[in-house]
């Protein structure tokens, strides 16, 4: 079947909002872990994942970090203004939009667009015990989005700025507002480049002495980049996934990472959906990259419309080579990938990841890592009283064809 004609009804099931975790645990690796290996499912804790996982083996994680990306403006009539920064529109490249120190644009989300009709918005931030005036001046449109230009006095960095006046965006399924605490427990331990307005929630589970857990059994941690957009939450609204387009989402990944992966055969557990889809998409960048293309950038139905037979660690050697004559330590591209039934994975094949919500692109990607046997899995959390979504628990999913 094409994959575009996927009726996203039948990745349905029912959801009770009590089972959404709206708060995580106190320890984050006492959380359950089902682990489904090769079709047979069992229940165990995350703090167990070490001891199940083969010694040797490659562990890629995503070191995005959530941003304060939630602003919000009053206007003189009272009227509350909320811009969602997205996407860095100049400078384009995160860190270098970051470390500014008097203006930036982003591709933003505006709440209460009718009130705001012409003129810039400002708002007062204290830092340092200075107080500084943030501008925001509505630019053109940007598909759902509209590009903002901010402004503020010379002295602290764009970053600086986010951390003092922005609120921290937690999923909307939670339905409540963001708490002081969520600034900690929504994000991993690991978290390091600042980008995401979503975390990579498989890695909200590990714990420093996971991680040296992983370590002592010889376990090989790589980590990518990848910064999760708020497309990660919207619906599949089109009754076939074709008609859903899927947003673009920015990746980095260190040369050496791609060498640890050529090393392992091309072979890799991925923590996290995000992990998934950058692991994944190296694969087809590395066809185009063979293929004489400079723009890397993996289309969303492109795994579908490839018909050659490139093998994975060909096409990591034609990304080295790629990175050899661009003269790169470090490849930035963006993907679009749509992981679904039918999708042929070539580098993944273990995955640490959540339960998600019915009848989204995650379940899709699910269901075609474990060749269908999703419901087995998600009839088994709900039987059991497994917590569901951003801050619930996880699963281990080690499908039949996996080569570790």
């Amino acid at each position: 079947m094409d994959p575009k004609h996927i009726q996203i009804k039948d990745y349905n099931y029912s959801l009770p909002d009590e089972r959404i975790a709206k708060f995580p645990l106190a320890q984050r690796d006492s959380s359950k872990l089902l682990v489904y290996n090769r079709g047979v499912v069992e229940e165990r804790r995350f703090r167990d994942l070490p001891a199940i996982l083969p010694k040797g083996a490659l562990m890629v994680f995503n070191n995005t970090k959530v941003i304060q990306a939630r602003l919000h403006f009053r206007k003189e009539t009272g009227a509350l203004i909320e811009i969602f920064i997205l996407e860095p529109a100049c400078p384009a490249e995160y860190q270098e939009n970051f470390v500014q120190r008097s203006h930036c644009a982003w591709f933003c989300l505006v709440g209460n667009l009718k009130k705001w009709k012409e003129g810039p918005l400002c708002q007062t931030v204290e830092i340092n015990g200075e107080k500084i005036e943030l501008k925001a001046t509505r630019g053109e449109t940007h598909g759902t989005s509209h590009r903002i230009d901010f402004e503020w006095e010379a002295g602290p960095s764009w970053a600086e700025i986010l951390d003092a006046l922005g609120e921290l965006p937690i999923p909307p399924y939670l339905n409540r507002q963001t708490e002081e605490s969520d600034k900690e427990t929504y994000q991993t331990v690991y978290s390091k480049i600042k980008g995401s307005v979503a975390a990579p929630t498989a890695g909200l589970h590990f714990t420093p002495q996971v991680l040296g857990e992983l370590d002592a059994r010889g376990i090989i941690r790589e980590e990518v980049t990848l910064h999760v957009g708020a497309g990660t939450f919207r619906p599949v609204k089109s009754e076939e996934i074709g008609g859903h387009d899927m947003h673009t989402e920015h990746i980095a990944v260190r040369r050496e990472t791609i060498e640890r992966l050529l090393a392992h055969g091309g072979n890799a557990i991925a923590v996290g959906t995000t992990s998934v889809r950058t692991l994944e998409s190296l694969y087809y960048m590395g066809v185009k990259a063979s293929e004489g293309h400079t723009e890397l950038h993996v289309p969303q139905w492109m795994p579908y419309e490839y018909s050659g037979e490139m093998s994975t660690t060909q096409a990591l050697e034609a990304l080295l080579e790629f990175m050899d004559r661009q003269q790169l330590d470090v490849l930035h591209s963006s993907t679009q990938i749509i992981i679904a039934p039918g999708y042929a994975y070539h580098i993944v094949q273990m995955m640490v990841t959540n339960f998600h919500q019915p009848q989204s692109t995650l379940l899709l990607l699910v269901s075609a890592f474990v060749q269908g046997d999703w419901r087995i899995i998600y009839d088994y959390a709900l039987a059991h009283d497994f917590r569901f979504l951003s801050y619930g628990d996880s699963s281990l999913l080690i499908p039949e064809q996996s080569k570790i």
